[in-house]
């Protein structure tokens, strides 16, 4: 039995009613060059063992190379950063360019000032519908708690009230 496709626009409309915090996935490319960038598609999976999920679109230029990267590191941003977010959410762009980072775990760039870090081996990478869903193994995390996080609610950037 066939189903009639949805209307997508309704659809984006009606998931964006739920809250979503905003990281942005970072990882090395085959050439060792920093990629990135900005998602509210993150959960955890399970902590023991300890695993998290994010969803890139298929269309992404970078999917090849977030398919390839033993590791990744999520960055969930903090408040103050909507700057961040919309640099990693802009294309094409040197995403990098003049941005402080670290390597971690496979060379995966954390990013400064973020309220937590998660970085993760690549262990999964499923295609459904018009994303992967990357599942990972946690090697490492860190948070800094008194940091506000960066919410995104109904197409527009949020903060704790």
């Amino acid at each position: 039995m066939s189903q009639a496709p949805l209307d997508t626009r309704p659809l984006r409309n009606a998931l964006g009613r739920f809250a979503t915090g905003v990281a942005i996935v970072t990882a090395l490319d085959p050439d060792g060059r920093p990629i990135g960038l900005t998602v509210n598609a993150f959960t955890a999976v399970s902590l023991d063992p300890a695993q998290v999920l994010w969803c890139l679109d298929n269309n992404s230029h970078n999917l090849a190379a977030f398919r390839h990267a033993s590791h990744h590191a999520i960055n969930i941003l903090a408040a103050g950063q909507v700057d961040l977010a919309n640099r990693f959410a802009t294309w094409p762009a040197d995403r990098f360019a003049g941005l402080p980072w670290r390597p971690g775990a496979g060379g995966a760039p954390l990013l400064p000032d973020c309220c937590a870090s998660f970085e993760v081996a690549n262990e999964t990478a499923l295609a459904s519908g018009d994303h992967h869903i990357f599942i990972g193994r946690v090697e490492r995390f860190s948070e800094t708690p008194n940091l506000a996080p960066l919410l995104f609610h109904a197409g527009q950037y949020q903060q704790l009230a």
